[in-house]
This record gives structure tokens, C-alpha cells and sequence, in this order.
């Protein structure tokens, strides 16, 4: 309820604790599901003190229950068990703390586990975090590979000595962090996101061995799977053994079998890539080859042809037909030129004989009038009219008589 405070009227501790108590007396039991990480049955206690976590996030209560409750499931039941717990939450008064007390324990059963993943699974697939075309290609050769793994674990020594025996330029960037338990999910889930911000690095190996489904449980965990999910770099999951299937294999880009196998999808081996471009160069060199000898042969036939051989062979046998013509052309304009005088002389002579200086040499004469008009008829002049006498060396005047 609310509660009429100030800095002049303040409530004492106790008070609140009171109330924070009341109302948490008023609250029913409730059904909770967590990993039980400390459990302590202190011989001839009849209580039995349990701290209850959730595997993905820091956040844990205390439990107590009656030693009669915990003895019914104490066979199935120890550390790092997931289970359900049916209990009623209390508060401690002098001490401030909230605590659940349990009135039955029931542990979480493998089968029960597989359905709760496959319908995570389902969930996850629905929003397209599974797809395929989601996953990104893995480089080449990637210069920094961030590697999320236990520390001193087998799956960390297979990466990296087989990585560096595969490249031994290969350079790493190693998070060790717990990779089962309740402290994993977050820890994991942190470094994927430390290596994802890192400019340097190219890709993300989460690396595990093999171990039962509880122990693998953490890498089905939703809060890993979309923060893989959100990185910008491509991640490669290489959990447990090859019948071994995590979520985080689904929504990785890459899956490989082991942590082994990791290795060498990862980077490629140098002795294969050496190999690689020996064959390309000696395929290159034959192509090459193959080539300049392919136009040395179409250079030798070029060369062997007659035109090529002997370049003045063709002008040589054109220079007599060349020469042949010439005369031929030289005769013919002579026998047009020929004809051509002849026929001018001809002409000429013709336009002579017909031209009116040689009618005058044979005594004739033109009579012209004053203004140069040609007399061709008597009745053209009248008596004593001067004209003009035109003869053959010259010109007279002659005047009409009547």
C-alpha cells in the first residue's frame, strides 16, 4: 500500500522490513525451475539450504526446505541439477532476505529438457534465425580467428594446434570461459560479443567437447543463440562430438563436427595450397606453352608461303605484264594520234580549200558598203556610191557607175 513518507517522517528499518514481510506473507507458492548451484545438508539439521539460478541470467534466491521433502529426490538430485520447485516465498525479517521454501522438489528429466528444445527450436526457426540465407561465408583466410572455449580445454589445444599446423601464420584471440554450469550462458554470451566488436577479427570459433545433454545445455540457450545470431561476423559452432546437435549449430553460420574439424574449415592447410599453385603454375605454364608453339606454327606456314618467302616474286612476274601493257597503251595512243593528225590535216585542209581567202586568191572580190554591209545584189547600191573592194592581198574603193 502506499505510504505517506518524507525526509521529516521517515519509516525505520524494521517497519519497512514488516511490511515488505506482510505482503510477501500474502503472496501463494509458486512453481519455479532453476539449476541448483550450492546444496548443503548439514548432518542431524533438519533443514536442508539450496541456492536455486537461472542458467541465462546472473539472478539466484536462496531455498530452504525440510530435510523429508529434499530425501524424497536426494538419489536424482545434486549440484548443477535442473529442478522444479514448489515453494512459498518468505521473508527474513532481520536480515533483509527473501528466500523460497520449498514444499516439493521435482527434477527436470532429460526427456522433458528435449521437448522444451525442440519447442525453442521451433520458436527460433519461425523468426528466421535458422535460415539460410542468414549465414555468412567464412573468408579465405582469415588473419585473426576469436576463439570462445574452456580454459585449458581439449577443444582449445585441437584448434589451435591444428589451425597453426594447417597455417602456422594463423593468429588467435582467445576467450576462456566456463562452458557448462550455470555461470556459462552469460560468460559465453559476453565473450561472442567482446570478439563480434573487435575490427581485427574475421571469425568466431565456439568451441566444446562432447558431454551429456545437460552439459551441452548451454549452448541451447536462447539468449546465446540470438546473440550469435545478431553478429556481424561470421561464427562457426563446433560443440560436442557429430551426433551431437546444439541450437547454437543451427544458427551458427558454419557447423562443424568437432572442435578439430573446426580447424580445418577454418583455414586452409598451406602443404594443400602449396600443392594448389604448383598445379596452377604448371597448368599456366603449359597453357602458356601450348600457345607460343601454336603460333609458332602458324608463323612458320605464314613465313613458308610464296608471297612471304620471296616478296619481289609477285611484283617481278607483274613487271613484264606491267611493261607489256605500257607498249601496248604507248601503240595504241600513237595509231589514235596518228588518226587523229591525219584527220586534222584533212579537216584542214577542207576548211581551207572551203574558206573565203582562197575563193578571193582564185579573183574574186567583195564589195562592201560604207557600214561594212556585203553587196549581193545589184539593187542594193545606187550610182556613184563609194564601196569597198575586197580582194585577195588587200582592199580598193570602187565607186558605181550608173
Amino acid at each position: 500500500m502506499a505510504l505517506n513518507t518524507s525526509a521529516d517522517a521517515p519509516l525505520p528499518v524494521g517497519e519497512v522490513s514488516r511490511l515488505i514481510g506482510g505482503w510477501i506473507d500474502r503472496l501463494g507458492a509458486v512453481w519455479v525451475e532453476g539449476q541448483i548451484t550450492q546444496l548443503s545438508r548439514r548432518p542431524g539439521a533438519g533443514v536442508v539450504f539450496l541456492t536455486l539460478r537461472d542458467p541465462s541470467y546472473d539472478i539466484s534466491v536462496s531455498v530452504t526446505c525440510y530435510r523429508q521433502v529434499f530425501d524424497a529426490v536426494s538419489d536424482v538430485v545434486s549440484e548443477g541439477a535442473r529442478v522444479v520447485v514448489l515453494a512459498k516465498p518468505e521473508w527474513y525479517a532481520p536480515r533483509g532476505q527473501l528466500s523460497l521454501r520449498a514444499t516439493e522438489i521435482k527434477p527436470v528429466g532429460v526427456g522433458e529438457l528435449l521437448a522444451r528444445l525442440e519447442q525453442l527450436k521451433k520458436s527460433l526457426a519461425a523468426e528466421g534465425l535458422f535460415a539460410a540465407e542468414r549465414k555468412k561465408a567464412l573468408p579465405f583466410l582469415p588473419q585473426l580467428i576469436g576463439l570462445v572455449c574452456g580454459r585449458a580445454s581439449a577443444a582449445e589445444r585441437d584448434v589451435l594446434e591444428n589451425a597453426r599446423h594447417r597455417w602456422p601464420a594463423v593468429r588467435f584471440e582467445v576467450r576462456n570461459v566456463p562452458v557448462q554450469g550455470v555461470h556459462a550462458v552469460p560468460q559465453v554470451v559476453q565473450a561472442v560479443k567482446e570478439l563480434d566488436a573487435l575490427d581485427g577479427v574475421d571469425v568466431i570459433v565456439v568451441a566444446r567437447g562432447g558431454g551429456s545433454v545437460e552439459d551441452l545445455l548451454p549452448f541451447s540457450d536462447e539468449q546465446l543463440v540470438r546473440a550469435v545470431a545478431a553478429c556481424r561476423t561470421p561464427v562457426v559452432s563446433a560443440i560436442g562430438h557429430e551426433p551431437d546437435t546444439p541450437l547454437l549449430d543451427l544458427v551458427a553460420d558454419l557447423r562443424a563436427s568437432t572442435p578439430t574439424d573446426a580447424a580445418k574449415k577454418v583455414v586452409p592447410d598451406v602443404g594443400e595450397e602449396y600443392e594448389r599453385v604448383r598445379f596452377l603454375r604448371d597448368r599456366a605454364r603449359r597453357s602458356v606453352r601450348s600457345f607460343v608453339e601454336r603460333e609458332e606454327r602458324g608463323l612458320a606456314q605464314t613465313l613458308a608461303r610464296p608471297s612471304i618467302e620471296d616478296p619481289h616474286r609477285m611484283v617481278d612476274e607483274r613487271a613484264e605484264q606491267v611493261t607489256s601493257l605500257l607498249d601496248r597503251g604507248r601503240r595504241t595512243l600513237g595509231h589514235l594520234l596518228d588518226r587523229a593528225d591525219s584527220e586534222l590535216t584533212h579537216t584542214h585542209a577542207r576548211v581551207v580549200g572551203l574558206s573565203p581567202a582562197a575563193t578571193l586568191r582564185r579573183g574574186y572580190a567583195v564589195l562592201q558598203q560604207a557600214d561594212g554591209q556585203v553587196v549581193r545584189d545589184p539593187d542594193e547600191v545606187t550610182a556613184g556610191e563609194a564601196l569597198r573592194a575586197r580582194v585577195a592581198e588587200g582592199e580598193f574603193s570602187v565607186r558605181v557607175d550608173a
